[in-house]
């Protein structure tokens, strides 16, 4: 086994790779190790890996229901029974916080599925083919911009109605700008390179040009984009939430959660305060993990 484990690490960390696989696995390989370097961002990752088989193991390891209502155990404080204590209709926090994961890792997903692809789009078009098609998507870019994200977000839900579709669609919507923003830059350093003035001779199509050269130089810095923003979309998620404009009553979303604990922060404080030191860990894992993978994509770390 010693043997296997030292040959595929010499494979990896090959220097004159046989094949496009190979290159791709030992820069992945390598790119793990710069991150092993890093104890914060390693913090992050495991908070992120934890989010995700919480979310998964969610109605396995909740000790109880989140939605059941026991108003003979109201606003218990912690104890060995309920670790985080119960809210104001008798619900096991800690099981409402392990199920409302769910909802956010639901969120988080499903933004990031629509506004990277979206964003990356609109700024290599407008940085590749310049002229009115760059002057009209970044004007509309710039219109998105000027407002801030969660008043736009409350906006749109307020025209969309309630509800954690609607949510994420909002937050969707006014989240795409910095990425358009940020693959407009990369694609306007690397469009009169060499390698793709050759490609042009050669009789490549735009479309190949976009999808096989710059696309991919782009997603480095989307990806760092992406998990940096993670943390800013779960915040507003949780303000949507709390402003009732998010996940409705009874699911358990973070945000709700602590709306629903606000009247009884003084006497009550875990009601409120452990939904919001979720919410405190999650974003401050996914700001971590995306601080270390800044580095580790950064070509002058190399």
């Amino acid at each position: 086994m010693a043997t296997e484990a030292q040959s595929l690490r010499a494979w990896l960390l090959s220097s004159d790779p046989k094949s496009r696989r190979q290159a791709h696995f030992g820069q992945a390989y390598r790119r793990w190790l710069a991150l092993q370097h890093n104890p914060l961002a390693l913090m992050g990752f495991a908070i992120v890996v934890s989010l995700i088989v919480i979310a998964a193991l969610a109605p396995w390891i909740a000790p109880y229901s989140p939605v059941l209502q026991d108003l003979d155990n109201r606003l218990l404080p912690p104890s060995a029974a309920h670790w985080m204590g119960t809210d104001d209709l008798g619900r096991d926090i800690l099981s409402r916080i392990l199920w409302g994961a769910r909802i956010t890792l639901t969120v988080v997903a499903l933004v990031a599925i629509i506004v990277a692809p979206v964003g990356l789009a609109v700024g290599v078009l407008a940085g590749y083919f310049g002229g009115w098609v760059d002057a009209a998507l970044m004007r509309i870019t710039d219109i998105f911009m000027a407002f801030p994200r969660l008043i736009l977000a409350l906006a749109f839900v307020a025209a969309l109605g309630p509800g954690i579709e609607n949510a994420v669609i909002a937050i969707a919507i006014t989240s795409w700008p910095p990425y358009a923003r940020m693959a407009r830059a990369e694609t306007l350093t690397v469009r009169q390179s060499d390698f793709i003035a050759a490609a042009r001779l050669l009789g490549a199509s735009p479309l190949r040009i976009l999808l096989g050269h710059i696309v991919p130089l782009c997603l480095s810095s989307l990806i760092v984009r992406v998990t940096l923003d993670m943390a800013g979309i779960i915040l507003t998620a949780a303000g949507l939430g709390f402003l009732g404009l998010g996940a409705q009553p009874p699911s358990p979303e973070w945000g709700a959660m602590i709306s629903a604990g606000r009247r009884f922060i003084l006497d009550q404080w875990w009601v409120a305060a452990m939904p919001g030191l979720a919410i405190l860990i999650v974003s401050l894992g996914f700001n971590l993990l995306g601080d270390g993978l800044r580095d580790v994509f950064d070509p002058k770390q190399k």
